[in-house]
This record gives structure tokens, C-alpha cells and sequence, in this order.
């Protein structure tokens, strides 16, 4: 496998030659929203000047429309390792989760209970809230506070027959951790309970496999991987088709449109796709053994509003093997392309990590022990004595250095890490367009605004 070519990736990206007070911008803040390839603008800005329709129509552009859906699903299908039929979209992750959430409602008996965690993001702790009002019991897992890890032996007392669903993290939004999906589930399903995963931050650092997880649903945002603001919602079939969404009476009846609450984004598929194509065609520069000629032909034919089919898994006999070979090369390639930039993010976290932990009075959260990084992804949560996580992104963005600051929506980490009150953490995440260049410039400043008097 070849190193990811960083003057390839970097030009396929316009935000990266933006200056900020005549200083190239660094784009720390891949947490809150990645940047996108100039392709997913070109597929966008297409889309709405050649296929905006509405879909279902007897005429070209609806049928483009619905080519656009349809390729859109094959495309998460193939980044997830799934089926397309079990992709479902929607506004975003939140909006998903609340909407399944309400569904799953409907099934549960006051006692039940659902098992959710200090480390996650609210919208996979509110959204399970929510169902207090039907009497269901909400049950919090604790983390160990001195690396951010979730305490797996508190969660494995806390699951009982009782249990009908736990919801967790792939990743911490806010210190990186990276927890045990599979073990999770194994635990969840010896009692006959659901796994709902959050993977928004997870899918822009590593490769997904739903079905070796065994989870039963997992959420994630295109716009965290290169595409633009398009929830996604993955679920096994069988839940699909049993669960009872909340929807108008017109609207179909059949997986996945009948989770589809409203028409969808179309425009925004079309830079899904777009977004799935560049990874695929970065899985192609990795690895020569690819057959990239016929991964361009799936990637033409997606532009081109050509396939009209879903997934390989259900293409009829009658279709040619050369499509379902593009469909199997593309998702070779997407596992390529994620397990190059996982390999290459973990190079970058030894590099940040190392220096961070050099600055006198900073304090970093999360994994610092280089021998388990392949438990975090490169973002990481630190703060600086006598210096508000605020005060600190503002000085680092006045140098055209972009980071976030506050609690990212995890509430109960930032909380429980006693820094709520005192303006949260700030954010560094690192996405694979970022070089090590960039991290010893943001090194740089933040020495120099740890020795700044104190606030």
C-alpha cells in the first residue's frame, strides 16, 4: 500500500488555500465539519442546474432524481458494508435518532430500560430521554475519568434482561476515545438488547463494518466525511421493516422510504456521492492492485445519473458481472482509502500528542499512551492553565488556526471532567488533508499563549 500523497489530496480540497490575516487557514475543527472536495460542489452545483426535480416522475430530470437516490444509497452501502435497502436518510444524525427513537417507543413497557453513556454526544443521550415519559428507565454508564474510556465493567453490571437497547459512541466527539463496538454488542444482544451507534465522528478516521460490529443501527453525517449536511441512518432490515416510523399516511410503506420523513435532499445526495467517489478514487492512489478502470466506470456512471439499481446484492443475473466487480472494487477501495488515513492520522496524533504534552500547564484529556492509539482518532481536548479554552481558540484563530472550544454537545464528559464551568476544553482534531508542518505551527502558538500573562 502506498503513503497518502498529500499534494493529491490538499488540491482536491479548495477551503485549504484560504489566508486568514495573510496566513495559510489550518483547519483543526474536522470535529465539528470537515471540508469538502471540489467535486462535491461540482456534483452539487450539477445536480440543481440538470436534475432538480422532484423524484417519481415520467420525465429526465425526476428520473435523474431518483438515479441520484439510488446511487446515493449504493454509495453509503458500499462506505458501511451494508445493504442499501437499510440506508435511510434524513436531515441530520439528531433528527434521525429522535425519529427512530420515537419508534422504538412505541415497542417499549414502562420498566424497560436503555442503557446510555457519559462519553456521547447528546443527540444519542437526549433522544433516549425522551422516552422517560413512557416510564422507560434510563441508565448511565460512567467513564475512567484519567483517559476518557468508558468503564466497560459498570456496563456490563448495568445490562439485565430489562434491558432493551444500549446507545453509544463509536468515538467521543470531544477527546477521541474510540470504544469496542463489537464487545459492546456482544454484551447488549446476550440479553436480547438493541446497539444504537453514533459513528459521526468515527466515519471520517477509520473503516465501518456494520455487519462485523453487529450493531443493530448506526448514525452518521456525511458532512463529517468530505460531503455535505446529510444524516444517515443504518439498520438492519429486519428492524426496518418491524418498527412502526412516524410518517403521513401517504408516503411509502416499503425499507427505507418509509423512515424518509419528507422529500429529500437531493442536491445533498449528489454530493454524498461525490464525497463516497473521492474516497474511492483516493483508495486507488493506495493501492495500484485496485482495478481502478472499473471504479472510474462506477464513478462516471454515478455523474452521469446512470445507474438506476441499488447494490450489487440485489442486482439481477442478467446484469453485467462488470457491475457488480466496480461494485466490489469501490468498496475495496473505500476500505483502502480508510485504513491509509487511519494509518496516517495515528502518525499525526503521535506528533500532536508528543508536543502537547511539552507545553508547560497544558492538560490533555483522553489516551496520551502512544501504545493505544488505535483507541482514538486524531482529536483531542486540552487545556492550558490560567487560560480559557476560549480565550485560547480566539487567539489561535486570530492566526488563521481553526479550533473549537466548549463541550461539543457531550455534556456529560465535560461535566464529569469538572470543566463545564470554566468554559469546557478546547478541540484540536486532525482530519488526513492536515499535515505535520500544520501541527508544529499550532504548537508553536500555543507556546507562545501559554506564556502570555494570565487571564
Amino acid at each position: 500500500m502506498e503513503p497518502l500523497d498529500l499534494k493529491w489530496i490538499r488540491s482536491q480540497f479548495p477551503a485549504l488555500t484560504q489566508k486568514i490575516n495573510n496566513q495559510p487557514a489550518i483547519f483543526f475543527d474536522g470535529p465539528g465539519g470537515t471540508q469538502v472536495p471540489g467535486a462535491v460542489l461540482d456534483a452539487m452545483n450539477d445536480y440543481l442546474v440538470r436534475s432538480n426535480a422532484n423524484a417519481h416522475g415520467y420525465f429526465a430530470t425526476s428520473a435523474r432524481t431518483d438515479a441520484t437516490i439510488n446511487s446515493a444509497r449504493a454509495a453509503i452501502a458500499d462506505f458501511l458494508g451494508c445493504d442499501s435497502d437499510e440506508v435511510v436518510f434524513g436531515a441530520n444524525m439528531t433528527t434521525l435518532t429522535f425519529s427512530l427513537s420515537r419508534a422504538i417507543g412505541r415497542e417499549l413497557q414502562p420498566g424497560d430500560e436503555i442503557i446510555v453513556t457519559r462519553l456521547d454526544h447528546y443527540a444519542n443521550v437526549s433522544s433516549w430521554y425522551a422516552l422517560e415519559e413512557k416510564g422507560v428507565i434510563i441508565r448511565v454508564v460512567d467513564i475512567n475519568v484519567d483517559d476518557c474510556t468508558l468503564d466497560m465493567n459498570e456496563l456490563e453490571r448495568l445490562i439485565n434482561p430489562k434491558t432493551k437497547l444500549v446507545a453509544v459512541s463509536y468515538a467521543s466527539n470531544a477527546v477521541g476515545t474510540i470504544n469496542d463496538i463489537a464487545a459492546i454488542a456482544n454484551l447488549a444482544h446476550s440479553v436480547g438488547a438493541w446497539v444504537f451507534v453514533d459513528a459521526v465522528h468515527y466515519a471520517p478516521h477509520a473503516p465501518i463494518n456494520v455487519h462485523s460490529l453487529d450493531c443493530d443501527f448506526l448514525a452518521c453525517s456525511a458532512y463529517k466525511f468530505f460531503g455535505p449536511h446529510i444524516g444517515i441512518l443504518y439498520g438492519k432490515r429486519e428492524h426496518l421493516e418491524r418498527l412502526q416510523p412516524y410518517k403521513v399516511k401517504p408516503a411509502p410503506d416499503e425499507v427505507p422510504s418509509r423512515w424518509e420523513t419528507g422529500t429529500l435532499n437531493h442536491e445533498g445526495l449528489a454530493g454524498v456521492v461525490a464525497a463516497i467517489n473521492y474516497l474511492t478514487k483516493l483508495g486507488c492512489h493506495v493501492s495500484p492492485a485496485i482495478d481502478n478502470e472499473l471504479v472510474t466506470a462506477l464513478i462516471t456512471a454515478d455523474k452521469e445519473g446512470l445507474q438506476t439499481f441499488s447494490c450489487p446484492r440485489f442486482l439481477k443475473s442478467s446484469e453485467p458481472a462488470s457491475i457488480t466487480s466496480a461494485y466490489h472494487s469501490r468498496r475495496a477501495a473505500l476500505l483502502t482509502a480508510m485504513s491509509a488515513i487511519q494509518q496516517y492520522e495515528r502518525e499525526l496524533s503521535h506528533k500532536l500528542i508528543a508536543g502537547l504534552l511539552e507545553i508547560p500547564g497544558l492538560s490533555c484529556y483522553g489516551i496520551t499512551d502512544s501504545t493505544r492509539f488505535a483507541w482514538r482518532t486524531p482529536t483531542v481536548g486540552v487545556r492550558l492553565a490560567n487560560k480559557t479554552p476560549e480565550t485560547i481558540a480566539k487567539a489561535l484563530g486570530d492566526r488563521g488556526i481553526f479550533t473549537w472550544h466548549g463541550h461539543f454537545y457531550a455534556l456529560g464528559l465535560i461535566e464529569r471532567l469538572g470543566v463545564e464551568n470554566s468554559g469546557g476544553l478546547l478541540r484540536i482534531g486532525l482530519a488526513h488533508y492536515n499535515t505535520i508542518e500544520e501541527i508544529h505551527q499550532l504548537l508553536y502558538v500555543l507556546q507562545e499563549i501559554a506564556e502570555l500573562p494570565n487571564d
